[in-house]
């Protein structure tokens, strides 16, 4: 048997290959202007032949843990999204000491009045939004979207997303920003048909949280 036919004989004997995609998502606002900080998830609802089930899907394991940093008296990022199980550090590189927490549905939890990196870092291991606040800076906001899926990522300042290594299936698309005027109903995606998707979603623009001008009157240090 040639080494040509052998291969073609192991092949045919495999299942079905299953490919994976990259998938860019534009997100704008309501005028058509690029919108950061949005956050777009791709959940499995139903796999191509002999890729994982929506159910393996949302069970694959989280990855490496991520950061929400206290720096110039404001959390670093504004927005982060984390598959849930993922673990949280929330290292404080400020001269003052801060108070973390949240009362999100989520995810409740507090770190009290710290310097430095805390002990542990925090595990998010239901899906939601969670909204961050410090008991000593109120103006201090920050938020965690905890998905179902490994298929998520945060828009750039040009509205842009790339989701990498999305195999072959339907999905469902969820956007969401924490400045958006209602829940946007999903969107029924198809990959790899659907590479390139826009979605426009109303927000009402606001200002970051930002360290207050010193001046008088003004303890913050």
């Amino acid at each position: 048997m040639s080494f040509t036919r052998l291969i073609w004989l192991c092949c045919s004997l495999l299942p079905s290959a299953v490919f994976a995609a990259e998938v860019q998502i534009r997100i704008l606002d309501q005028q058509g202007v690029p919108l950061s900080d949005a956050v777009a998830e791709l959940q499995l609802t139903k796999p191509s032949q002999g890729a994982l089930t929506p159910q393996a899907a949302s069970a694959l394991p989280a990855g490496k843990p991520a950061e929400v940093a206290q720096k110039d008296l404001t959390f670093v990022p504004f927005v982060s999204a984390v598959q849930k199980g993922t673990q949280v550090e929330f290292p404080n590189q400020d001269k003052t000491r801060h108070h973390v927490y949240s009362f999100s549905p989520a995810k409740v939890f507090e770190l009290k009045l710290y310097a430095g990196k805390p002990e542990a870092p925090v595990l998010f291991e239901k899906a939601g939004v969670v909204a961050l606040g410090c008991n000593i800076h109120d103006y201090m906001q920050a938020y965690i979207y905890v998905g179902d899926s490994p298929y998520l990522a945060i828009s750039n300042n040009d509205g842009l997303l790339q989701l990498s290594g999305v195999p072959d299936g339907q999905y469902q698309l969820k956007v969401w920003h924490p400045w958006q005027d209602a829940d946007l109903p999903t969107t029924a995606v198809t990959v790899p048909a659907a590479t390139a998707i826009e979605i426009k979603l109303p927000v009402t623009r606001q200002e970051k949280p930002q360290k207050p001008k010193k001046g008088f009157g003004n303890s913050y240090n």
